[in-house]
C-alpha cells in the first residue's frame, strides 16, 4: 500500500465503484479500498437468504422459502432507466459485457386509492383511466408538444420557450388539471417534490423525453434491472477499473485520512500510508465532513405472489405522488422476482421506501404496503441521509451523498457525474473509453 496514487477511493458502494472506473478510464492511477469484505457497501445485495434474516435479527427462514442461496436481496433496490445516464455509462465503458438485464414489466402511478398504468404516449393517454375524456385530449396535446421540442429550434417551441417558461406556465397553457400535473411530474419526470413547477421547463421536458425514449427501447416500461441483483453493478465497474490499472483492496481498515495544510496527502491503514492527491469516498469515511439532512425508511417484503392489479407483472414500479396521500415527498414501490434470479421459484421481493417526515416512519409507508397484498416477511430499516458540507475543492476530498428513497438510478448518476466534474475539473469524456475490452460487441 506504500505507493503514490492520483486518487484513492474509499468504499465499494455503487457510486464509488462507478467513480473508480471513470477515474481509471481517464488515465488516473487509482487505489480502491473498502473496510468490508464484500462489494456494494450500504447498497449491497445480500445472499444467502439466511444472512438477510440474521442481519435484521429475525428467526431463521423456514423451508417454504426454498434454497437460501437462490436469493439475492438488494438492500437499496433501484431500476435503471433504459436510456438513462447509468445505462449510457455501462455501454460506453463496456461494463455491459459482465451483466445481463431484464426489462421491468410495468410502471404504475397511484391515484385516489388505486393504481393505474402510467400513460406514456398518445395512444395510452387516450385509453388511460387516470383522466376524463377532455383531459385526455389536453394531455395528448401536451405530450405531442414535449416530443416535438428541439432545444436548438425555436420553431418547435410553439410560443412556449421552455428555457424561460416555468413548468407551471406550460401546464396552465395546455389546461392540465392538478391530477395530471401530479402524475406527469412524479411518475414521468420522476421529481420527488413540486419545486420543479416554478423552475424553467426545459429540465422537465428533458426528463419526460428520457422516460419516453427509454420506454421506446424495450416497450413494457422504461426500466431495466440486472439479473442476480444490483450487487453485480459495483463488481462490473471494479473489473473495469482493474482493466485500466486500478488496484483493489477489500477487508482493509482505514484509520485516518492524512491532511497537510488543509489538503489530503494520503490514507493510513495501520502502519502503512498510501499517498495521493485526491480521495473519493462515501459519507461513512468522513463523519466530520458531512451533515445529516434527513432519513429514508425502506421496507423489504418477501411475498409469494405479484402485486395485485398489475396484470400479474413479475416486476414493476409504483409511484405514489405525495399529494395523493397528503405528504411532502413521494412513496416508491418496486417489485422484482424469481425471474431475475434474486429469489427462489415463485417468490417476489417488494420494496417500499420514502423520505421520513414524522416520528412514526412505519405509518408513512402504509399506503405502499397496503397495495402489496399478503406479505410473508418484512424487514424495516431507517437510514440517515448525509450530504457533504462542502464541494471538496479545497481539501480534495470528494464525498458522495447517501442513497435517496427513489427506485431509479437517475439521482445516483447525477451525483456521480457532479463529483467527477468537481474532482477533475471536466465532464466525463465517454469517447476516452476503449470499447474493445472483450471480444463481443455490445
Amino acid at each position: 500500500m506504500d505507493e503514490e496514487y492520483d486518487a484513492i477511493v474509499l468504499g465499494t458502494g455503487l457510486k464509488e465503484c462507478i467513480l473508480s472506473g471513470m477515474l481509471s478510464v481517464s488515465g488516473k492511477k487509482v487505489l480502491h479500498v473498502d473496510r468490508n469484505k464484500y462489494y456494494g457497501g450500504e447498497s449491497a445485495s445480500i445472499t444467502p437468504l439466511e444472512e438477510l434474516f440474521t442481519r435484521f435479527g429475525a428467526p431463521a427462514p423456514d423451508e417454504c422459502y426454498g434454497r437460501g442461496r437462490d436469493w439475492n436481496v438488494d438492500l437499496i433496490p433501484k431500476f435503471l432507466m433504459a436510456n438513462g445516464s447509468l445505462v449510457k455509462l455501462l455501454i460506453h465503458t463496456g461494463v455491459t459485457r459482465y451483466l445481463e438485464f431484464k426489462s421491468v414489466e410495468g410502471s404504475y402511478v397511484y391515484k385516489g386509492g388505486k393504481i393505474s398504468k402510467v400513460p406514456v404516449d398518445q395512444k395510452e393517454a387516450l385509453a388511460s383511466d387516470l383522466m376524463g375524456m377532455f383531459e385526455k385530449r389536453r394531455f395528448r396535446n401536451f405530450l405531442i408538444y414535449v416530443q416535438d421540442v428541439r432545444e436548438d429550434d425555436p420553431k418547435t417551441w410553439k410560443d412556449l420557450d421552455p428555457n424561460t417558461c416555468t413548468m407551471q406556465q406550460i401546464y396552465d397553457k395546455f389546461g392540465l388539471d392538478k391530477n395530471t400535473q401530479d402524475f406527469t411530474g412524479h411518475a414521468l419526470a420522476l421529481y420527488r417534490d413540486d419545486e420543479y413547477l416554478n423552475q424553467t421547463a426545459i429540465q422537465t421536458v428533458r426528463r419526460i423525453k428520457l422516460y419516453s425514449d427509454s420506454l421506446a427501447r424495450y416497450g413494457k416500461s422504461p426500466y431495466l434491472y440486472p439479473m442476480y441483483g444490483l450487487g453485480e453493478l459495483p463488481q462490473g465497474f471494479a473489473r473495469l477499473s482493474a482493466i485500466y490499472g486500478g488496484t483493489y483492496m477489500l477487508d482493509k481498515p482505514i484509520d485516518n485520512i492524512v491532511m497537510e495544510n488543509g489538503r489530503v496527502v494520503g490514507v493510513r491503514s495501520g502502519e502503512e500510508v498510501a499517498k495521493c492527491a485526491q480521495v473519493y469516498c462515501d459519507p461513512s469515511y468522513v463523519p466530520d465532513k458531512v451533515k445529516k439532512t434527513g432519513q429514508v425508511i425502506r421496507c423489504i417484503c418477501l411475498m409469494n405472489h405479484p402485486v395485485p392489479n398489475t396484470r400479474d407483472a413479475l416486476s414493476t414500479q409504483i409511484i405514489i405522488p405525495q399529494k395523493q396521500v397528503g405528504r411532502k415527498s413521494d412513496i416508491y414501490v418496486s417489485l422484482v422476482s424469481y425471474t431475475h434470479q434474486v429469489a427462489a421459484k415463485g417468490w417476489f421481493i417488494a420494496m417500499v421506501s420514502t423520505t421520513v417526515e414524522t416520528d412514526n416512519p412505519e405509518v408513512e409507508i402504509k399506503p405502499g404496503l397496503d397495495l402489496l397484498g399478503p406479505i410473508r416477511q418484512k424487514f424495516v430499516s431507517v437510514s440517515d441521509y448525509y450530504e457533504p458540507t462542502d464541494d471538496g475543492l479545497q481539501s480534495q476530498i470528494f464525498i458522495s451523498a447517501s442513497y435517496d428513497a427513489t427506485t431509479h438510478f437517475e439521482t445516483t448518476c447525477l451525483d456521480v457525474l457532479d463529483i467527477f466534474r468537481r474532482g477533475t475539473g471536466e465532464d466525463f469524456d465517454f469517447s476516452k473509453v476503449k470499447l474493445d475490452l472483450g471480444d463481443e460487441e455490445q
